[in-house]
């Protein structure tokens, strides 16, 4: 009959293997396992795109962000710019006042120290007629007469000239 080999055996044994693994259910094993891993995969990469999609979200939120703060940064320049610019255009005006203010003042001050030279010359002036008039009136007229007139004359001068 048949001659029992060692590769008979070795299939038997492969074939009993083989049923044993079928009866025991591993085929079902391992496509339960890689279908688990199939899930997890899945699962990653799925949280890897969400992710993915959130940081461009993000990363766009924080452009826009940037744009508004370069653009509130630019208007704040321009504002400070302008405040500047009228800060000193008032501190212009201000001198320019001041200056005018300053140089009236001077200018009064001139005219008033003018006048008080005038009154003062004028003073001096009816002064040296008065002492004048006086040496004048005593050489030449003598006595009573000449000292009433002389009171009266002085009199009238000092009236007229203050």
């Amino acid at each position: 009959m048949f001659e029992l080999d060692a590769e008979f055996w070795v299939a038997v044994a492969f074939v009993a293997f083989i049923g044993g693994l079928i009866y025991l259910g591993v085929h079902e094993m391992l496509v339960k396992h890689i279908d688990q891993r199939r899930d997890r995969i899945k699962a990653e990469l799925d949280e890897a795109l969400r992710l993915k999609e959130e940081a461009q979200a993000l990363l766009a939120q924080y452009q826009r962000k940037q744009r508004a703060a370069e653009q509130e940064a630019a208007g704040i320049i321009a504002g400070a710019t302008a405040e500047a610019g009228r800060m000193m255009a008032e501190a212009k005006t201000k001198m320019e006042e001041f200056i005018a203010r300053r140089s009236k003042m001077a200018e009064t001050k001139i005219a008033q120290a003018e006048a008080q030279a005038l009154a003062d010359v004028r003073a001096a002036a009816a002064e040296a007629a008065v002492a004048a008039a006086e040496r004048i009136l005593t050489q030449v007229v003598k006595g009573e007469v000449a000292d009433r007139l002389i009171v009266k004359g002085v009199d009238d001068l000092k009236t007229k000239l203050n």
